[in-house]
């Protein structure tokens, strides 16, 4: 069974519109989703101010998810991985979370990462993850 953690920007994605293909994730069988409160948190205060009428949309969402607790922005990442302030508890949460999977869409700050396992994580684009699933 694949732990798939979720970055706020998946979060957002899937909510903010209905017929996204992201979507299909809450689908997937012998998968569990995972997220923080700190990814739940971004994505709502964005979502509130692109389509508050989306809001509810991303609360059930996240309904549907197990939730690690944020990991500390100071604490050390794994190996040579160098992250931005905002990210480093992305990736230290799907690392407490013992995730097999972190999803992203932020090409700018995890594009590097894409592909390579960290702490026991596989980071990937969404579109890649539902690309292996096929």
């Amino acid at each position: 069974m694949d732990r798939v953690f979720l970055d706020a920007n998946v979060l957002y994605a899937a909510a903010y519109k209905l017929s996204s293909p992201l979507r299909r994730l809450w689908g997937l069988k012998d998968v569990e989703l995972w997220s923080c409160d700190y990814a739940v948190a971004e994505a709502l205060g964005n979502l509130r101010q692109d389509r508050p009428e989306q809001v509810g949309e991303l609360e059930r969402l996240a309904g549907a998810l197990k939730l690690q607790a944020a990991g500390p922005m100071a604490a050390r990442l794994p190996g040579e991985v160098e992250l931005v302030a905002k990210d480093r508890p992305i990736l230290l949460s799907a690392i407490g979370a013992e995730a097999t999977h972190l999803l992203t869409g932020d090409k700018r700050h995890f594009g590097p990462c894409f592909g390579h396992t960290m702490g026991g994580v596989l980071i990937l684009p969404p579109s890649e993850y539902l690309r292996l699933r096929h």
